[in-house]
Order: C-alpha cells, then structure tokens, then sequence
C-alpha cells in the first residue's frame, strides 16, 4: 500500500516521468501505468482458493444441518456432535471450521428467508450475589426401565452462571418449594432476588404491568429465603435468557446422553454431580476462568440458606367411615380416631 503511494505521489503531485519511476523501482511502465490508469488507492489483493479439509465432508454437512433445522427444538444436535460425527467418518480438521461452516450456512439460510436482522438487543449485567433465574422444562430419562416424561427445575445464579437441574414427576407446588431448598444448597447462599415468568405455581393473576397477585405460599418462601421475587413481562422471555439458554443447552449437555437410571432419585444425584462438572468444564465467558471460579468467588456475596422451607401445601379433607382420605385419584388409610371428622392435610413432594 506504501509503495502504490510513492507511485501516485511522484507521477501526479511530483511529476515523475513513468520511466523515471520505473527506474527507481524496478517494476516495469506497464505495471505502472496499469496501477495510474485505475486510479486505485489501495490495492486488492485475490484470495486464493485453498482447498479445506472438510470440502470432501461439506455436502454431508448441509445436509446433517438441514436436517437438523426441520427437528423440533428440543431433538436438535449441537455443532460439537456434528463434528464428532465428522470425525468418526475420518475427518481429521478442527472443530472451529465446522463451527465456522455451521454459522455460513445458518447466515445464507437466514439472508434467503430474510430473517436476519430483527432487532437489537442490550446484554444485561449482574453483580456478585445480586439475582438468580428459574425455569421448568420438559424432558424424558429411562428409569427402571421405563421411559418417564419429567419436570425438570433450572436453577441459575445470574453472575456466575452455576446453575443446579433437578428433575420430579409433576410440576406443582409442593416440587418448586423442593427445587429451591435443594438449589439454595446445592450453590451455596440465596441471591438478593430471583427472576422468573408467570408460572401458575407463583402467580395467581397476571395484572397490567410489573402487576402481579402471588400465591401465598410461593410468597412464604420468599419471605423464608428473605429474597425478592421478580416477574418477566408477559412473552418476554430474553428477561431470563440465563435460564432460557440453560434449559436449551442441559438439554445437548445432560438429557441426550444421560445412561438409564434405577430410581429418580439416583437420577437427581447424577444431574447435580454432572452439573458440578460443567462447571469445571465451561468457560464463564465474560469473566477470566470457569463457571467455578466465579461461583467460588460469588458465594462470598450470598445469603448463607439457614434451615430449609417446610415447602408442604395444605389440603382440608374429610376422612370416610372407612378410614380414607381421597387425594388426586388416590386413597390414603388414617387412623380410626378421623373417621367421619375434617382433617387437615399436608402434601411434600416425597
């Protein structure tokens, strides 16, 4: 670029006779004059066509990625289990090409359908200790032998991003009051506030606004933990996009390669050391080191969790002249000292 300089300077602000110039040079008068007559600046460079370890592979790739873009959400694999496929057919390049190839094809895919660019958005920031984010999913686990559909609880703190994933049968109120106990645990502390969406079990009504009317019971546990509940605006879930993307990445991480399991609660005791792990495995990203560095520092910030809710629900029944008390389908035998009388009764996740 200093040289194409030197040449304009001397032949138009200097005066330079082009064969002058050329003497200087080196270069020959037709180079020279070819480089005048353009009135080029800068010059352009072609880049050369190099061939690429994964052009044999390249056609395969489309097709594995298109596939994938016509699966439900939830049944979509990462490029990282692309590439380990690529590699068991005899691909021996690095997974930042494929990753590389993933984004092109995504991008021509989204410039042909003339979705990208749909808006712009602000990364949000949080202090040590300042918010944790929850959410539920459904995913699927073989125990004992059966393939069970589960309600998963995501625990993620907002600052270093450790997260804890717990998984029951049903998604009521009795298992969100357990998925706290055993998150605040599991991390270390309570956060000064938790974010979450407009799930039955917290919300009774959804008010204009930030208006919400909170059920009683989700309200006694965070007066328990001592920490502020907040509510995301209604189809607005980039407001908790921690836990959003935590569902969608447990899901490549834990649930697609999860071995078969004797009982949930051997389930649940995978789920948390396998958790752990990831947290020694995945970089944080904005802050040096992993997940566990941060959270090793953050854990200074939180609440120490104290004793754990009594997180039951309360029921009123009438016991029957046989000794019964009727619950969701199902008949439980007390004492015979209840028969005919009102009783009151409590319902824990177990």
């Amino acid at each position: 670029m200093a040289f194409l300089s030197i040449i304009r300077r001397w032949h138009k602000r200097e005066h330079v006779p082009i064969r002058e110039i050329s003497r200087r040079t080196g270069v020959s008068r037709n180079t020279i004059r070819k480089y005048l007559r353009s009135d080029v600046i800068e010059p352009k460079f072609q880049v050369p066509d190099r061939p690429s370890k994964l052009d044999p592979y390249a056609e395969k790739l489309s097709a594995w990625l298109r596939r994938e873009g016509n699966r439900p959400r939830k049944q979509r694999r990462t490029v990282k289990q692309l590439y380990g496929d690529l590699v068991s057919l005899g691909y021996d390049g690095s997974y930042n090409r494929v990753a590389a190839f993933a984004r092109a094809w995504k991008e021509e895919c989204q410039r042909l359908q003339q979705t990208a660019g749909r808006g712009t958005f602000v990364p949000l920031a949080f202090a040590p200790g300042e918010a944790f984010q929850f959410d539920w999913s459904e995913d699927f686990a073989i125990i004992g032998g059966v393939r069970v559909k589960l309600q998963v609880a995501h625990t993620k703190l907002s600052h270093s991003r450790a997260f804890i994933v717990r998984a029951y049968l049903l998604q009521t109120h009795e298992m969100l009051f357990d998925a706290h106990n055993h998150a605040f645990q599991a991390l270390g502390g309570v956060p000064r506030r938790g974010i979450y969406d407009n799930m039955r079990t917290a919300v009774d009504k959804v008010g204009r606004g930030k208006e919400r009317s909170v059920n009683a019971r989700f309200l006694a546990m965070t007066s328990h933990y001592l920490f502020e509940a907040e509510f995301c605006n209604r189809a607005a879930g980039w407001e908790k996009g921690q836990v959003e993307k935590n569902v969608q990445d447990a899901r490549h991480r834990l649930w697609q390669s999860m071995p078969p399991f004797e009982s949930l609660d051997a389930l649940n005791d995978w789920l948390e050391r396998r958790c752990r792990e990831l947290w020694e495995q995945t970089a944080h990203g904005n802050e040096p080191g992993t997940i566990a560095d941060v959270w090793a520092s953050e854990v200074e910030s939180l609440m120490p969790v104290g004793r754990p809710f009594d997180g039951f629900v309360e029921h009123t029944k009438r016991v029957s002249s046989t000794c019964l008390i009727h619950l969701e389908r199902s008949r439980y035998s007390v004492p015979a000292s209840f028969a005919n009388r009102p009783v009151s009764l409590r319902v824990y996740p177990q």
